[in-house]
């Protein structure tokens, strides 16, 4: 089984990486071969589907899209229209020091699913299909002079896990949208406890003053406008350090955008 899943693993970063110098025609050829090889299966179960980044019919049922209207700070979802700039009662209560927040589904079982597999199970190979979503969410926070920075792991946490997931879809987003990528302007100069099972006072206190902009990124983060890139946004107290230190830096706006997001109120 583990050889099984590396090689689906191999063949979609490999198709992921040459698809775009391929021509038309034979980017088919290749999808062909690719399906013959290891046949496609779903990006949040095992299901066997017709192509490469599909998610089944099931799947697809269970998954929670985000769409306006929603707020326009926070990306919550409202049940009707309320108006262009309309803000949920929670983002104008606590105003947050981002300026916006975009997700791409609700977190449901499906898309922990995925993020789990991402995070823990070295399913990096996901990571281009939940960019492709995340860019369609995030597309009102990109600018032209936007920069992408993920959200970064402790040098240990690091080392551990090999990779970090933050990295890899702010990544595959500058892939899509041409931005520039820059995993080095923020750094996690404390080692934290996992954020999970945590309450909101708890997480704060977790992650309080564990982020930083070295002195040698100040420069480039000066005067920027930075998109904070994560895989989920739970209480959104890891976002929010971060917003502050990128503040600190010199950062003159801040937008931030996940893959998933707890809905309102089950955080």
């Amino acid at each position: 089984m583990a050889m099984i899943e590396q090689s689906k693993r191999a063949v979609s970063e490999l198709s992921t990486t040459v698809f775009s110098a391929l021509g038309t025609t034979v980017q088919r050829a290749f999808s062909s071969l690719c399906d013959v090889l290891v046949p496609p299966v779903c990006l949040s179960c095992e299901n066997h589907v017709s192509q490469q980044g599909m998610v089944c019919a099931e799947c697809w049922s269970q998954l929670s899209f985000l769409e306006p209207p929603w707020c326009a700070v926070m990306g919550t979802p409202f049940a009707y229209d309320l108006g262009e700039g309309a803000q949920s009662a929670y983002a104008i209560a606590y105003p947050p020091p981002y300026d916006k927040a975009r997700a791409a589904v609700i977190y449901t079982d499906r898309a922990r699913h995925m993020v789990q597999g991402l995070k823990f199970s070295d399913r990096t190979d996901l990571a281009p299909w939940m960019a492709q979503w995340m860019t369609r969410v995030g597309a009102d926070v990109f600018e032209d002079t936007s920069v992408l920075v993920p959200v970064p792991l402790h040098r240990g946490r690091l080392w551990q896990r090999r990779y970090n997931q933050s990295a890899e879809l702010a990544r595959h987003v500058g892939r899509l949208t041409g931005l520039s990528y820059q995993p080095d302007w923020l750094s996690r100069i404390r080692p934290t406890r996992q954020q999970v099972g945590l309450g909101r006072k708890e997480r704060v206190r977790n992650v309080q003053g564990a982020f930083r902009v070295d002195d040698a990124q100040k420069l480039h983060v000066k005067g920027r406008h930075i998109v904070l890139v994560d895989d989920v946004f739970t209480t959104g107290a890891t976002l929010e350090a971060c917003t502050r230190a990128l503040r600190r830096g010199g950062a003159t706006r801040v937008s931030c955008l996940t893959f998933a997001r707890v809905a309102p109120g089950e955080d």
